[in-house]
């Protein structure tokens, strides 16, 4: 037998949930996304109380078909938008009456169980920046669409791919002389450690990247013009010390109004809770230690936060963690998992958090 063989004879059916633990799987090198699975399988299985019969029952119908853990979790997805319990299992028991593939699971599936009522949101959303790239997906009424698309279709060369052509069509629509979408005129903050700044100032910083509240970028040279350029500001200067944070905040030669606002908005560029996207520019400012708890409007206080995570954010220490909150650690606001460990959001690195506080600290190690 060889060793493949081996493998498949002992590959893990609907036994192989009898005693499972997601901590000794994770422990043995498991995919913390695999392990999650065979645990909510395991809930079906053998975590079920009220129709516990029923449980014992397709356990039999999964042994004797047997029907693989990734036909298992196949079949959970495609019944769990089933309300009723019962008629659950009742599809779990049918589904595994005879063996077949997995493709054949899955056909008999689409035979066998209603299928979830997608409902669609009308909306529209836009990707982060990547490479100077942004994406836009909208959802709206077919009718609009169409017509959309047939404006966009008219003159175009039938020879050459239509959608770099679509596209120019439609920028041409929204930057119309008519009326057109005006270009936005933003005013982001540079995010300058004082070291680079100074070497920017004697004319070494060309190749240099520096990040914006926007959650865009500039190099050094466009950041040379932005400070010494006969055009006015069209934007605001940071800079920060490692140590000691946030030195000032300049706009031309007088500070600005709301400095600790637009100090926060750029010690993370974007959100800083993992994953996050959402630009400084859009997010609000929360207070890490909750004012409803004592805390203090200052600016060892303050951070960032998008809409949704500042409203998800756990504020109040007796209140279970179970979302994570924002907490101050070394100096810099850090999202902190519930179980205590830091998380950074590593989107658009460029934030006060990123350039000059951690990239001092790795020095210091050295």
């Amino acid at each position: 037998m060889t060793g493949f063989e081996r493998y498949l004879s002992a590959a893990a059916g609907v036994d192989a949930l009898d005693g499972f633990s997601r901590e000794a799987a994770l422990a043995a090198g498991f995919d913390p996304t695999v392990a999650t699975q065979w645990q909510k399988l395991w809930n079906v299985y053998h975590g079920e109380k009220r129709f516990a019969h029923l449980a014992r029952e397709a356990i039999r119908a999964a042994r004797a078909g047997g029907f693989s853990l990734d036909q298992l979790r196949l079949i959970e997805r495609r019944v769990a938008h089933i309300k009723d319990r019962m008629a659950r299992w009742k599809y779990r028991i049918e589904l595994m009456a005879t063996p077949c593939s997995y493709r054949g699971l899955e056909k008999r599936i689409e035979a066998t169980v209603p299928a979830k009522k997608k409902r669609r949101t009308k909306s529209m959303r836009l990707t982060k920046s990547s490479e100077g790239i942004r994406s836009m997906f909208l959802t709206t009424d077919e009718r609009d669409l169409a017509d959309l698309e047939h404006y966009l279709r008219q003159g175009i060369d039938p020879k050459k791919p239509k959608g770099p052509q679509m596209l120019k069509r439609f920028l041409e629509l929204i930057r119309g002389k008519k009326g057109g979408v005006a270009h936005a005129a933003p005013q982001p903050v540079v995010v300058v450690p004082l070291d680079e700044h100074t070497k920017v100032l004697r004319g070494e910083g060309d190749d240099m990247v520096l990040g914006l509240s926007d959650g865009t970028t500039m190099t050094g040279a466009e950041y040379l013009n932005l400070v010494h350029g006969s055009a006015p500001l069209a934007g605001e200067v940071a800079l920060f010390h490692p140590q000691e944070g946030a030195v000032n905040l300049y706009r031309a030669e007088r500070y600005a109004n709301a400095k600790q606002r637009r100090l926060a908005k750029i010690m993370h560029t974007v959100c800083p809770v993992p994953g996050c996207k959402e630009a400084s520019e859009y997010c609000e400012v929360h207070h890490i230690k909750a004012w409803s708890q004592g805390g203090e409007t200052n600016m060892s206080n303050l951070t960032v936060l998008c809409r949704y995570h500042n409203r998800v954010n756990v504020d109040n220490p007796k209140h279970t963690n179970r979302r994570g909150n924002m907490q101050r650690r070394g100096g810099v606001p850090m999202w902190v998992a519930p179980n205590g460990q830091p998380v950074p959001n590593t989107t658009h690195p460029y934030g006060a958090a990123h350039t000059v506080i951690a990239k001092a600290r790795r020095r210091q190690r050295r």
